[in-house]
């Protein structure tokens, strides 16, 4: 049997066995990472270039947008160049880059739903304190806590993962490489260790995830007691969407890893993994944007702005002809 010294690479799951059942998937993926990089894009411009939405609510968004750039584009990509090329290999190092990258960016981005759930918290119920207690340095470093929290969870994951004994072959049932497919593949006993750091992880996950509700119960406590409809209506239409990300993003990553074993299939798994990995980079700059009237007004002036710049250029291009 292999053991981790002879395994190069993994094979991972495709997503089809006919041609064009893999074409098919290819260019529905293909969409999917688009989408995402024109939403997650169209967010970050807007963010950027509109002064109106330098504030600690849209820095975060910024940097939600970052990294949900970032998780798309560790999974995807791969997945769709091996379905275009009829292949199902990825590198012995290119699967821990993805161990690597898929935990720091995900980590990060529930440390950073937390932090944006306490900035909810203090604009609502504490809105007086809210320039003292969210100042601009405050800001980056809570920022900073959440990117540096994400890596080093990270690390010490996949340190562990790639440093156990694989004696089951090197079949990875995912269409990227995930903890728990590469365990499956570990030396019988020898996934204890991993599944315990999982478990203090899962734990955390927990704590945040409490530290959120609370925050939202203080939250609502606080908009009901708003004598304005349109106050209660505003206040609302800020946390909604924060509240809809936070729980797309926490019951599948919760479902694809505290699952257990007799209610495991391949289709299921990757129906998981694409729920907590694919479906939140792409979906979340319509949640954020759908109810926010500041970024709606912001995105609509940016493209309004390119429209006008590609005319005026392509006017300018005919005059000098």
């Amino acid at each position: 049997m292999p053991n981790s010294s002879s395994v190069s690479k993994f094979l991972l799951l495709a997503f089809a066995d006919t041609r064009e059942l893999q074409l098919l998937h290819f260019g529905l993926f293909l969409g999917i990472y688009l989408a995402a990089v024109l939403g997650n894009g169209l967010i970050l411009t807007a963010v950027a270039c509109d002064h109106r939405l330098h504030t600690p609510m849209y820095f975060f968004l910024l940097n939600l947008a970052i990294l949900d750039l970032g998780c798309i584009s560790t999974t995807l990509p791969k997945a769709m160049a091996n379905t275009l090329w009829d292949t199902r290999a990825i590198s012995y190092e290119g699967c821990a880059a993805q161990v690597l990258f898929v935990f720091f960016l995900a980590g990060a981005e529930y440390s950073l739903l937390t932090v944006m759930a306490y900035d909810r918290y203090v604009a609502i119920c504490k809105p007086l304190h809210y320039g003292s207690l969210l100042g601009s340095r405050a800001c980056a470093q809570m920022a900073a806590a959440a990117w540096g929290s994400g890596f080093v969870h990270a690390v010490l994951h996949t340190a562990n993962t790639f440093s156990l004994p694989l004696c089951q072959g090197n079949a990875v049932d995912q269409f990227f490489c995930e903890i728990p497919q590469i365990l499956k593949l570990s030396c019988s006993n020898s996934y204890l260790r991993e599944a315990g750091v999982l478990v203090v992880s899962v734990s955390l996950v927990f704590g945040c995830f409490v530290f959120i509700v609370l925050s939202y119960v203080q939250v609502f406590r606080a908009v009901l007691r708003m004598p304005s409809e349109q106050g209660r209506h505003k206040a609302f239409s800020m946390c909604l969407p924060h509240m809809v990300v936070v729980s797309l993003f926490v019951s599948t990553v919760m479902f694809a890893y505290l699952k257990r074993p007799s209610v495991s299939s391949p289709s299921l798994d990757l129906m998981a993994a694409v729920l907590y990995s694919v479906v939140p980079p792409a979906v979340n700059p319509l949640i954020y944007s759908m109810r926010n009237q500041e970024l709606k007004d912001a995105l609509w002036k940016l493209m309004t702005r390119c429209v006008s710049d590609a005319a005026n250029f392509q006017s300018a291009s005919v005059d000098d002809s």
